[in-house]
């Protein structure tokens, strides 16, 4: 069936090539690059981020070999107050956000599909290495080193469904090869990294500037002891062990972690990579893309883009979701979503997701079996 899609296109080889073979696939296919920043000449040069100068021209040279239609999108003040306002929130309340996954759920998946469907497409096509089964369900990509259904949990079924990946059955090495032979200049451009609104890539140096410097104490978890100090809590996200500046090292000469950040106090506790270790997570409410569970499934789940996958018994409750992982996972930070996948099915069908709240690790030593220690809220 001919579709009126609109094809977002970053500047980037996969989008690219999505764009070519919405084309191919017989669709009426329009370009779009999203312009994200109030003041353009603070972008990035290179390749280092996915919304740079570059990009855009890259973009419009991209859509000119494929013989589409290419616009520009203003979507500078959303963007600064969906992505940018929200990674300021985040740090400050001590919580370690993930802009990218935002970006995703408030501006790619929201306000361009709502402005896409007003004006008549029927839906968006994006580089993505997702796919949609015929279920209409989120699948993992066939090349595991790409996949991104991590970072698109967060869509919801509508949002999914008026969405198109075209690379989610094609491994990376050969989309570069499909675009070189297309002849696309950007066969060959570096992937996208790094956080594009920080234009030198010093995200510490990014929250001072807005969050200001406020003096704190690091210290040890177990004995209180002061182990240094640092100028504002917001540098520092669970799980981190360099860059903490402590006065001297642990009397086991072991390394120390991040084990706890309290913005009202500015406190920051650090402790052994054994404190990190977490059995039980707790989310806020979540987004379902499969049909809503209401009793303890057994899941897959997964805390990182590209993180490792635990096997966890997942039970809707108060609103939220709330994982007991059958093996434990370390460093694990509020503000970072968890991904259920259905085990059934490969582990590739995304069921839900939700953005984590608190964590609590099983102190098996001394509490007994079904008892738990809340180590960590965080």
């Amino acid at each position: 069936m001919k579709l009126r899609v609109l094809a977002a296109m970053s500047g980037g080889v996969d989008s690219a090539v999505a764009a070519a073979r919405a084309v191919e696939a017989g669709h009426d296919v329009t370009g779009v690059h999203l312009a994200l920043s109030k003041n353009p000449q603070t972008y990035r040069t290179g390749a280092r981020g996915c919304c740079t100068i570059e990009d855009s021209r890259d973009a419009r040279r991209a859509a000119d070999v494929i013989g589409i239609p290419f616009y520009v999108w203003d979507m500078a003040e959303r963007f600064h107050e969906d992505v940018v306002e929200d990674f300021y929130a985040e740090y400050a309340a001590g919580r370690t956000p993930n802009p990218c996954l935002r970006c995703n759920e408030k501006i790619k998946f929201a306000a361009v599909l709502d402005r896409a469907l007003a004006l008549g497409f029927d839906a968006v096509v994006t580089g993505h290495y997702a796919r949609k089964g015929e279920d209409g369900l989120l699948r993992r990509a066939v090349d595991p080193g790409k996949d991104q259904s991590y970072v698109l949990a967060v869509l919801t079924p509508a949002q999914l469904a008026g969405s198109v990946f075209p690379l989610g059955d094609t491994p990376k090495d050969q989309v570069r090869v499909e675009a070189e032979a297309r002849g696309l200049a950007v066969a060959k451009k570096p992937d996208s990294h790094d956080i594009c609104f920080i234009a030198d890539g010093d995200t510490s140096g990014f929250l001072k500037n807005r969050l200001g410097r406020k003096e704190g104490e690091i210290v040890d978890a177990a004995s209180g002891e002061v182990l240094g100090s640092h100028d504002g809590s917001h540098q520092f996200t669970i799980g981190q062990r360099h860059g903490l500046g402590l006065k001297r090292p642990a009397a086991d000469g072991k390394p120390r972690y991040v084990l706890s950040i309290t913005p009202v106090d500015n406190r920051v506790e650090v402790g052994p990579r054994e404190a990190l270790r977490v059995d039980r997570i707790r989310t806020g409410a979540p987004v379902w893309l499969a049909a809503e569970r209401t009793g303890p499934f057994e899941a897959e789940i997964q805390l990182r883009a590209h993180g490792e996958v635990y096997p966890a018994t997942v039970t809707p409750e108060d609103g939220g979701l709330t994982a007991k992982l059958h093996k434990p996972a370390f460093g694990v930070a509020a503000g970072q979503a968890l991904v259920v996948y259905d085990p059934s099915d490969d582990g590739d069908a995304v069921l839900a997701s939700g953005t984590i709240d608190a964590t609590q690790s099983y102190a098996s030593a001394s509490v007994g079996e079904g008892e738990s220690a809340e180590t960590a809220s965080v």
